[in-house]
């Protein structure tokens, strides 16, 4: 049975654009402005007016957004009409300021420090140049020892070689940090930890700059000290940044699913179940993917030999009820490479990379919402 994925092709979202152009002389007010814009990750031109040079960085008609603040809103009369320009103070009781807005032809009337929230978000969604989402695929062993990590690791890589802006990102605490299979775990960058307290948004171009960068794509992974709680909003707010940026997020998720992995389950497009063929790990699996459909609806089987007697990777996905992605070949060698710093996947004529490729070939050809992709390495029963 072939199935869909839930993102329309796997097209790499742009680089960040410039911030916001701001237009006032109130200290007071471009504080706050400068203050919301340094949370939302984003860099703003500051001027007293609109800016003279029509094709400057952060102009009128350039800038992703404008934000004139009560004060500047007559020097601003007569600039070209345009979107997301926005009229923002902090009095509350000013009768005027709707007529003021209707003459700069401003879209929204904000007003501090109530709209704070809100216009952070605003901010970002402009600075970073928000399109399509991410293709967000999360990767969990049926059992231990599946090769979960292996793969979650191959896709990334072999994503990132084609050209697709990607991001791996270790969802599991126990693992030993993913960051070592890729041979980055020196590489300086910031990890889990530094994440622990994080909540309302953050921006996605903020975050991508500061991990670690191997073999084409960012990590975000888990050091070596002491195992570090992360609350479920820091999840969410990592997760959500990383979909932001566009292209394609893998994640390595653990088998058990606490608020933290519910959080990551609940970003996902499409999770891939890696279940050796054993019954035992037929059976555990099934448990795993029981669990995690709780939160997840597209989970699908890729099945890993060598099989006990009478199976085979259509048998294990009919015993599990879910479709078949394809069977995980074996790679010779694969970890004398690793020894020399090749990573999962790295080798492109290899066929994990091979698999991976095709994935993500298939993943592309799919197209709009709910249109047919067959699975790699074959159907399902």
């Amino acid at each position: 049975m072939a199935g869909s994925l839930t993102r329309e092709g796997l097209t790499v979202a742009g680089g960040r654009r410039g911030g916001p152009l701001i237009v006032t002389e109130n200290v007071e007010l471009l504080d706050d402005l400068l203050r919301l814009c340094a949370a939302a990750g984003a860099e703003p031109e500051v001027h007293h007016g609109p800016p003279e040079q029509p094709g400057q960085r952060g102009g009128w008609e350039q800038a992703p957004m404008v934000l004139v603040g009560d004060d500047a809103a007559a020097r601003c009369r007569g600039a070209v009409r345009r979107r997301g320009v926005m009229l923002v103070g902090r009095d509350q009781d000013d009768p005027d300021v709707w007529r003021r807005a209707v003459e700069i032809g401003a879209e929204y009337v904000l007003r501090l420090p109530e709209a704070e929230g809100w216009l952070v978000d605003q901010i970002a969604n402009a600075a970073e140049g928000v399109g399509r989402p991410a293709l967000t695929v999360g990767v969990i062993g049926g059992r231990g020892g599946s090769g979960a990590s292996t793969l979650a690791c191959a896709l990334a890589v072999s994503a990132a070689r084609a050209g697709r802006r990607t991001m791996l990102i270790d969802a599991d605490p126990l693992g030993g940090g993913i960051d070592v299979l890729l041979g980055g775990e020196r590489v300086e960058g910031m990890r889990w930890p530094d994440f622990a307290h994080s909540k309302g948004r953050l921006g996605g171009g903020a975050l991508e700059d500061s991990l670690p960068a191997l073999h084409g794509l960012r990590v975000l992974s888990w050091g070596r000290d002491e195992e570090t709680v992360i609350a479920p909003q820091a999840v969410q707010a990592v997760l959500a940044a990383a979909r932001r940026l566009g292209g394609v997020v893998v994640v390595d998720l653990p088998r058990r699913v606490d608020e933290g992995v519910a959080e990551a389950l609940a970003q996902l497009d499409l999770g891939l179940l890696v279940v050796p063929g054993e019954l035992r790990a037929v059976a555990a699996a099934k448990r795993v993917a029981s669990t995690v459909r709780m939160v997840l609806d597209d989970v699908r089987v890729v099945a890993r030999g060598p099989y006990a007697a009478g199976l085979d990777e259509r048998w294990v996905a009919q015993a599990l009820g879910l479709p078949l992605v394809g069977e995980l070949p074996l790679e010779p060698g694969l970890l004398a490479a690793q020894d020399d710093g090749t990573p999962p996947g790295g080798s492109a004529r290899g066929p994990l990379a091979r698999f991976c490729a095709e994935f993500w070939e298939q993943a592309a050809a799919a197209g709009e919402p709910g249109s047919a992709a067959a699975p790699a390495g074959g159907g399902a029963p």
